[in-house]
Formats: C-alpha cells, structure tokens, sequence
C-alpha cells in the first residue's frame, strides 16, 4: 500500500523505492496524511545513506556571472560564453535557472529547457522555458543555477557546497529518483548530544550530520530535535525545510 494513501495526491513511486525512471517533475512537492512533507529528487554520482543530510549540486563558479549576447525582449534563447576551466554537458542546468545577476535584466530568473554541451570559454545556446521580460546586453551578468533536486549529494563535512534541501528516506542509487523529505519527523544521522527541543544544524562533524546550532560556522538550521541526541546515531529531527 502506498505511503502517502489516503490524501488527494497521486505518488507515481512510493516512499520508500527508488528508480532509473522519473515519473515526476524534479522538486514536486507531496504531503504524507501524517503531515511530513516530502519533494521528488535525483540522487547524485554517489548513492545515497538513509538518514544522511543532502544538499543541493556543488555550484561551478564559472558558470556564474557571465557575458551574454544581446538579446530581445520576448526571446527564449540566450547565448552566454562560459569561463575558463568547466564545460557543461548536455542538459546539464535542464529544470534549472537563468539568472540574470547585473543589469540590464537583473533580478529575474528564467527557467530553462535545454541546452547542448560545450566546452570551457565556449559560447552556449540556452533555450529558455518562458521569453525574456527585459531585454539583455554585452553588459548584462547571467548565472546557471541547477535545479536543487537534480544531483543531490551528502552535505559535506566543515563547508556546504550547496543548500540544503532534505534528507535521505531511501538508499537510492547513483543518479536514481525517489524522494527526499524535507518537513516533519525524521530519523537524521547526529552528531554530538544535542538536547530536546536545541535547533540543529549543518554542515556537522561527519558527511551528512546535524550538530547543534552554534557548534560550527556558515551554518544552515534545518530543525530542532525531537529526543536528546546519541552521537553516531538517527535520531529523531522535526524538520523544517519546507
């Protein structure tokens, strides 16, 4: 019987399965009959741990802040040249965004579609889901942002990479689709004691922990804890990612 009965929803991959085919749109958003929040992601190159803290992909600095061509207002396709150092492969930022960092255009945020691969310095002709609303120029500054749940990986010890979007459920495969929760009681790898009710934080100790708030730098809260905490241990975090 599925996790999520009883609600008007339907999950196309239950709770507690993962997949190599997607059968939701990255980031859909689905609430158990419990309440506990969940959204549809794309595990990373490495498999995921049950309980373990996931980020977002690790973002590529030189693909941020980049020279466009100029293009017209109502256009779906920008031309941007790419910095030094990292392609990108196909559909790489697919389900993810244009950012439109400097003006003119900025502020706005464009999802896009596709795009084919290219290699670093190279021009890449991105096809935008939704035209452009302000037109851009040589001047203009454009991002790629991934999509946060395409690639998810373990939060890294000391420094995050990306933001946090949830924890594990599954032990999913590499590049396998499940879901991932983000709000409501989970078993969450701790480190450290932290007491009842104290709000826990990453980056931790170890790949893919909580510590207590205050206990690192560049932190991100995710939750408080639901039971004082047993180091090494899953233990239960009311979460509030979402």
């Amino acid at each position: 019987m599925s996790s999520f009965s009883g609600g008007v929803q339907a999950a196309g991959l239950d709770l507690y399965e993962s997949s190599a085919t997607q059968v939701h749109r990255l980031g859909e958003r689905i609430e158990a009959t419990d309440g506990r929040i969940f959204r549809y992601a794309r595990a990373g190159a490495a498999n995921l741990v049950a309980g373990n803290v996931l980020q977002a992909p690790a973002q590529v600095t030189t693909h941020k802040a980049m020279t466009p061509a100029a293009a017209a207002i109502g256009a779906t396709q920008v031309t941007v040249t790419l910095g030094a150092t990292n392609a990108v492969t196909e559909n790489q930022y697919a389900d993810g965004y244009l950012i439109v960092a400097i003006a003119p255009g900025n502020g706005y945020a464009y999802r896009i579609s596709s795009h084919p691969a290219a290699a670093a310095s190279a021009t890449c002709v991105v096809t935008l889901a939704e035209p452009l609303n302000v037109a851009l120029t040589t001047s203009s500054r454009c991002s790629f942002q991934s999509n946060a749940y395409k690639g998810v990986i373990q939060s890294p010890i000391t420094t995050l990479t990306g933001a946090v979007v949830g924890v594990a459920v599954v032990p999913a495969l590499a590049n396998e689709y499940c879901w991932i929760q983000t709000r409501g009681v989970a078993p969450v790898l701790t480190a450290g004691t932290p007491g009842v009710g104290l709000a826990v934080v990453v980056p931790g100790t170890a790949a893919g922990c909580v510590v207590i708030d205050g206990a690192a730098t560049a932190t991100q809260v995710i939750g408080a804890m639901m039971e004082t905490g047993v180091d090494g241990s899953n233990c239960a975090v009311f979460l509030q990612l979402d």
